[in-house]
C-alpha cells in the first residue's frame, strides 16, 4: 500500500487519462451498437421526432459514413489508451515498481474490455432508442470533423476488399418463369403445401402487379394542409389510417402521419409527426416500390402519371397485405364492404373498383394485364364501351356477360351483375 502511494504521481496521471479515453470508448461503442441496434419502427421515429431524434436519423441516413467514423474514433481511442498504459508502466518499472506496472497493466487492460465495450454495448440494446438520441449530436460533431478524409478511407477500403475480396455478382439461380412453372407444377402435399404454393405464387404477382392496379385513387384521398389538430379528425378517424398532408401551392403529397397508434397522438400540430414520402411512377411493380419503401424506411409511396400529376398512393401495409392475405382486395379496402357479393342463384354483383385480377380469382379464371392495361371492371366497361357506362349496358368479358345496374356520373359508383351460369361448362347440372 506504501508503494502505491509513494508512486501516486508516477501512475495517477495515466490512470485518469486512461479513465477519460475509456469512457470516450465506451460512447463510441455503446453509439455504434445503439444505432445499428434500431428496429425500423423506431427509426421511422427518429425521422419524426425532436432535433435530437432527426440527427440520430440523419447518421443512420448514410450507415457507411457513420460506422467509418465510429471505428476510426474508437481505433484512435484504443490504440491512444495502450500508448498511455505502456508509459505509465514503463515509468514504474524504471522505479523499481515492476510488479505494480504488471497490475496496472492487468487492471487497464480488463478495464477497457468491461467498460469500454461489454458493458457499454449491453446497455445500449437494451436502452438503445433513448442512448441513440442522446448520442445524436456528439457523434453529429465527430463524423463532420472526418468528412474531409472519410472519401479517402472509403476508397482505401474499397480497393483492399477488390484485392482480397473480389466481388463477382452472381447469376440469378432462377428467374421469375422459373418459380411460377415450378409453383404450377408442384404437386400438394409433396413439395409445397396449397397454402405455401398461394403465397408463393402471390410473391410472383407482386412483380408483375404495378402500382397503378393497388393505390388508393386520389379521389378517394382526402388531402389536409398544415397545422392539423386532433381535434379536426374526429369525424374522419374510422375511415382513414394515414393523414396525407398537401403542400399550400398544389395538391401534391409531401409527407403522411400514420395513425395508427391514436393514444400516443399529440393534441396539437400533428404534422410535426409527419413521415417523408417516395414518390413512384404509375408502372413501377409493387415489387420495386416495396424495396424502395424499405429502403428508404417510408410506408407511403405517392404515384404519378406521365404528366407528373398525383394519381394515388400505395402504402406499405397494403403491399403487405396483397401478399399475406389471400382475399386482399383493394376495392374491399376503399369501400370497407365486400366488393363482390351475391345476390341470388349464380349471380353475383360486383363495384366497378374492383380489380379485374380480383374478380378472376373470384371467378377461379386465369388473368393476365394485357397490353390495354385494364385494371378494373370500370376500366373494362369504358374500354369496351367507348364511353361511360349507362345503366342496362351489357358487355361480355372471358365468357362472361356484364350487366351494368348502377352508375354515376363521371363512370363513378359502377355496380354490374355477373350471372355465373354463362361459364358453366355444358354437363354441369
Amino acid at each position: 500500500m506504501t508503494a502505491v502511494i509513494d508512486t501516486l504521481p508516477q501512475w495517477l496521471p495515466g490512470v485518469l487519462t486512461m479513465a477519460v479515453l475509456v469512457v470516450a470508448s465506451g460512447f463510441f461503442s455503446g453509439s455504434e451498437t445503439a444505432l445499428f441496434y434500431l428496429s425500423r419502427d423506431e427509426q421511422r421515429r427518429l425521422q419524426s421526432g425532436s432535433s435530437a431524434e432527426r440527427t440520430a436519423a440523419e447518421l443512420l441516413s448514410n450507415p457507411d459514413r457513420l460506422l467509418t467514423a465510429v471505428l476510426f474514433w474508437n481505433l484512435v481511442i484504443n490504440l491512444a489508451f495502450f500508448a498511455v498504459s505502456l508509459v505509465t508502466a514503463k515509468r514504474l518499472v524504471s522505479s523499481g515498481h515492476a510488479s505494480l506496472a504488471g497490475v496496472l497493466s492487468i487492471l487497464s487492460v480488463s478495464s477497457l474490455v468491461l467498460l469500454g465495450e461489454v458493458i457499454p454495448k449491453s446497455l445500449a440494446v437494451s436502452l438503445r432508442y433513448p442512448i441513440a438520441v442522446l448520442a445524436g449530436w456528439p457523434l453529429s460533431i465527430s463524423v463532420r470533423i472526418l468528412d474531409p478524409v472519410i472519401p479517402v478511407l472509403g476508397h482505401i477500403s474499397n480497393a483492399i476488399q477488390r484485392v482480397l475480396w473480389p466481388r463477382v455478382t452472381p447469376e440469378p439461380y432462377l428467374q421469375t418463369e422459373d418459380l411460377e412453372r415450378a409453383i404450377e407444377t408442384s404437386e400438394l402435399g409433396v413439395e409445397l403445401a396449397a397454402l405455401e404454393q398461394e403465397v408463393l405464387q402471390r410473391v410472383i404477382d407482386l412483380s408483375e402487379m404495378t402500382a397503378e392496379e393497388l393505390m388508393r385513387p386520389r379521389n378517394t384521398l382526402k388531402l389536409w394542409e398544415p397545422p392539423v389538430h386532433l381535434t379536426d379528425l374526429q369525424t374522419h378517424l374510422a375511415a382513414i389510417d394515414f393523414l396525407f398532408l398537401s403542400d399550400v401551392d398544389d395538391e401534391t403529397i409531401v409527407s403522411a402521419v400514420s395513425l395508427d397508434e391514436l393514444s400516443k397522438l399529440p393534441e396539437k400540430n400533428l404534422e410535426t409527426l409527419a413521415e417523408k414520402v417516395i414518390f413512384v411512377p404509375w408502372c413501377s411493380l409493387l415489387a420495386d416500390v416495396l424495396a424502395e419503401l424499405r429502403a428508404k424506411l417510408c410506408r407511403v409511396a405517392v404515384v404519378v402519371n406521365e404528366y407528373g400529376d398525383t394519381i394515388g398512393v400505395v402504402t406499405e401495409s397494403d403491399i403487405l397485405d396483397t401478399l399475406l392475405d389471400p382475399e386482399a382486395s383493394r376495392a374491399r379496402r376503399l369501400l370497407r364492404s365486400e366488393p363482390i357479393q351475391p345476390i341470388g342463384d349464380h349471380r353475383i354483383r360486383v363495384h366497378g373498383l374492383t380489380t379485374l385480377r380480383y374478380l378472376a380469382r373470384h371467378l377461379d379464371i386465369d388473368f393476365d394485364v394485357g397490353d390495354d392495361n385494364l385494371l378494373t371492371v370500370s376500366g373494362l366497361l369504358q374500354e369496351l364501351l367507348g364511353r361511360f357506362p349507362q345503366i342496362g349496358d351489357e358487355c361480355r368479358w372471358e365468357q362472361f356477360t356484364l350487366k351494368v345496374v348502377d352508375a354515376g356520373i363521371l363512370g363513378r359508383e359502377v355496380r354490374v351483375d355477373i350471372d355465373l351460369v354463362d361459364h358453366r361448362p355444358p354437363h354441369a347440372d
